[in-house]
């Protein structure tokens, strides 16, 4: 049996999603909460609600990220660079930012990647990363391949599958082509469908850095108990 990661391993992979839109203010302050308890990587939380994110995870070691062109990237690229100002004076350090789905459908790639191009550098002078969000279920393979490279190019840190909102999440098969693509320096968030302990791990076996999750506290829980009877990796 393959040896599990530790505990800070895998809770170094969450990005702990606090996105859905029924969410009230105190919703997102008690997942904020749950996220400093369990020691994630970060919380990813609307735009409206970073400035309260950040005052509540002020000292816990927890970042805050937010999307930006959420969820079909359709916003105009001066919209996007102003929620990311926005958002990173707010105190957001990730930005998970959704390509223009309808300019790559286009074959639009140079409009794509200076949008992209202009939002890393964005990110990048504020000490922030950059992560770009695909949303594979309305793209073919040779599409994906094409937003890999574009990413790349770009200077994104990331690549993710999806936002979690679309047709479709993270697929084995979307995530071995999104590895197979990317220069080794940029990393893969799996974004959809990571609800358990299991599927968590298999992403992490399939190249993942980090992934998007509502089920935090059962993957993490799942993680403690099956480490009390097995070694780790680490």
């Amino acid at each position: 049996m393959p040896l599990l990661p530790s505990y800070e391993e895998l809770a170094g992979m969450i990005d702990h999603s606090l996105l859905r839109p029924e969410l009230t203010e105190a919703q997102v302050e008690a997942g904020c909460e749950l996220a400093a308890r369990y020691r994630v990587k970060s919380v990813c939380v609307r735009p409206a609600d970073v400035e309260l994110a950040a005052a509540r995870l002020a000292g816990s070691g927890v970042l805050v990220t937010t999307v930006v062109g959420f969820p079909h990237g359709s916003q105009t690229t001066a919209t996007k660079l102003f929620e990311a100002r926005e958002a990173l004076q707010a105190g957001a350090a990730e930005l998970d930012a959704v390509l223009n789905i309808g300019k790559l459908l286009s074959h639009r790639f140079d409009y794509v990647e200076q949008e992209l191009a202009r939002l890393a550098e964005e990110a990048h002078a504020a000490g922030a990363l950059l992560k770009v969000i695909f949303e594979n279920a309305y793209l073919s393979d040779e599409l994906k391949i094409e937003a890999c490279r574009i990413s790349a190019r770009a200077r994104a840190d990331f690549v993710k599958t999806s936002t979690g909102f679309g047709p479709g999440g993270a697929t084995d098969h979307d995530l071995r082509l999104m590895r197979q693509h990317s220069p080794p320096w940029m990393r893969i968030k799996a974004a959809g469908g990571v609800r358990t302990l299991d599927r968590a791990l298999e992403v992490r076996a399939l190249g993942c850095a980090r992934f998007g999750a509502t089920a935090t506290a059962s993957i993490l829980d799942q993680l403690k108990a099956r480490l009390a009877t097995q070694p780790t990796s680490v």
